[in-house]
């Protein structure tokens, strides 16, 4: 067969065409169409202080900014509410430009007084809940620092936006319930019982550490997460969530 300039440029297109539909398709995320969940734990933890991941992260895939994440017992936080309770007004004001849903909590960190007051005004006792890890909503407030001072005036002034108090502990209890304890064989059916800076920390091997906070009567519950309760009475620990659903034997 004879090529011509004109039978050359007429296939040309057609060739194009054939070798892109060989290209194979990108693969699919087997969480498709939902985000893979290691970048939203991703997203949350950079949105902590790492601007520059956040930003790559928001470039890429523009509805992480919504992103949130299970520390444990349900302590959910989202990159909004990391980026809040540290203070970071950068990256709070760059996830809610990208889509985030702005809360009371970052108008306290951001030192917007007026938006405090109306949430709290049309929901009576908003300033009591606390935010991920059991942050008090004045401390997110505290930690925005000069700009957001006079909200943590206004807050201080309620008299109960703070942290509750947590009921004290001895030495003698601390070591009598640090430890190890297992409620099964597999090498993740493992809690570690770790004292740091005189607070108590329950750690399930692979997974994140989450304090406890004392309620009395060695009863605990985990940050972020008042409704659990964590028990210890002789060598023997148990979860209620709210029932009974875990109980392990120290070791």
């Amino acid at each position: 067969m004879n090529f011509t300039r004109r039978t050359l440029f007429g296939i040309a297109p057609f060739a194009c065409l054939q070798v892109r539909a060989a290209d194979p398709a990108p693969a699919l995320a087997p969480t498709f169409p939902a985000q893979p969940p290691e970048l939203a734990r991703e997203m949350v933890s950079v949105s902590h202080g790492n601007i520059q991941r956040v930003r790559e992260l928001v470039k890429a895939q523009p509805a992480l900014a919504k992103a949130s994440w299970d520390w444990g017992f349900g302590d959910w936080e989202t990159a909004l509410g990391a980026a809040s309770h540290v203070g970071n007004r950068e990256i709070a004001e760059l996830l809610i430009a990208a889509g985030a849903p702005p809360t009371l909590f970052s108008a306290a960190m951001l030192g917007q007084l007026d938006v405090v007051k109306a949430l709290i005004a049309g929901n009576p006792g908003a300033q009591r809940i606390a935010g991920p890890h059991s942050i008090s909503l004045l401390a997110h407030a505290k930690n925005g620092g000069e700009a957001s001072k006079a909200v943590y005036q206004y807050l201080d002034s309620l008299g109960d936006a703070g942290a509750p108090p947590m009921a004290p502990l001895t030495e003698e209890q601390l070591n009598s319930i640090a430890g190890t304890y297992v409620f099964g064989d597999a090498s993740n059916q493992r809690i570690e019982i770790t004292i740091v800076r005189g607070q108590p920390q329950f750690t399930r091997s692979g997974a994140v550490a989450r304090q406890l906070f004392h309620l009395g009567d060695l009863a605990f519950h985990p940050a972020g997460s008042r409704a659990v309760r964590i028990t210890f009475s002789g060598n023997t620990l148990t979860v209620y969530d709210p029932g009974a659903v875990l109980t392990a034997r120290k070791l």
